[in-house]
Formats: structure tokens, sequence, C-alpha cells
């Protein structure tokens, strides 16, 4: 199964149940894309911190390249666009600065939103 999960809040519980269930669900055999949206990517600079909460999911997630797409523009507008850059995140921005649903759709993932 093809799943996107899709990273909208920025709190750090909310977005450890996208790493969390990124990592089972692709232990369990699914081909997963993060997309980090919205508030979420002001977390950016938390995460990469060793001692960070659930700083261990996310380098696990980043080292299986399951973050397919943070949001160019609300990278920008968090202030946290230099930082995905510097953890060489894939930016995407063809919708208008946001990453579109709809490529994942014709790909055929299914969208959950956190």
């Amino acid at each position: 199964m093809k799943i996107a999960l899709v990273a909208f809040q920025g709190e750090m519980m909310c977005f450890a149940h996208v790493l969390l269930n990124a990592l089972d669900l692709a232990a369990r055999g699914n081909e997963i894309a993060i997309i980090i949206e919205g508030a979420a990517c002001k977390l950016l600079p938390e995460l990469k911190r060793t001692e960070a909460l659930f700083a261990q999911q996310y380098q696990e997630v980043c080292q299986k390249r399951l973050i397919t797409a943070v949001c160019k523009a609300c990278a920008s507008k968090m202030g946290t666009l230099a930082e995905a850059e510097a953890q060489r995140l894939p930016l995407n921005g063809d919708m208008s600065g946001h990453p579109p649903l709809a490529d994942y759709l014709a790909a055929g993932y299914q969208i959950i939103t956190f």
C-alpha cells in the first residue's frame, strides 16, 4: 500500500505520531511518503538536535528517505527554509508554493493528515 502522511500541526506530539506511524507502516512493507506542511515546518531545527524528543525516529525517517516533500512556502513563512536546505530535505512548491497532493493521489497514495 502507498501511504502519504501529511504533517500540518506544529506540536511535537502530533509530529511524533507521523514519525512513529511512518516507521511502523514502512516496516510492514508499505511505501511511505511524509509531507511536511504548515506549522510542522517550524519543528525542523528542533528535530535535528540529537537530544530532542523523537530525534532518533526523525533521523531514521531521514535515513530511509521517507520525507518526500517539505512545503517551500510554509518553511519560508516559518523561518525554516534554510534549515530544510541544510538538512537536504526535498523542498516542493509546485502548487503556488506548496506540494500538490494531487500528485500523490495520481501516484496511487492514500493520504492521511496529522
